[in-house]
């Protein structure tokens, strides 16, 4: 395997783990699991500005901080903005409701307010890389 088709593949393998995470969260949703649902929607994020820098070959470090994702993929794209800009407030899902003690539980029209913001970012993602490299 060429060094090109090596990052092709990773590079479908970090979106094609965002996008189960967002068919997850449409499923938690539906089932009234939103904590639960906001969760995935940090990680399919997450998982998609991987895959960006996966792409660009930039190395990145084992972080759940979407703002320090955000300003590596800007630095390669700034017409990435908008979209990562509304997404970086799911940080706080990555550890927020994860355990007991929480004041408050999220409702349905906090996840879905995650659910667009992560589809949206997923999807500038994807519009930003070769057809070969998003599978699907």
């Amino acid at each position: 395997m060429t060094p090109d088709q090596l990052r092709y593949e990773e590079t479908r393998a970090w979106l094609d783990r965002a996008r189960r995470d967002l068919r997850a969260v449409k499923l938690l949703i539906a089932g009234d699991a939103n904590a639960e649902a906001l969760f995935h929607c940090q990680q399919a994020v997450e998982k998609a500005l991987k895959a960006f820098l996966t792409f660009h070959e930039r190395a990145f470090r084992k972080t759940h901080d979407l703002g320090d994702l955000s300003a590596e993929c800007l630095a390669i794209d700034d017409s990435l903005q908008p979209a990562v800009s509304d997404a970086e407030a799911l940080t706080q899902y990555a550890w927020r409701f994860r355990y007991p003690g929480e004041a408050y539980e999220p409702d349905s029209a906090e996840a879905q307010d995650g659910l667009q913001k992560a589809e949206a970012t997923v999807g500038e993602v994807e519009r930003r890389l070769p057809a070969a490299s998003r599978g699907g």
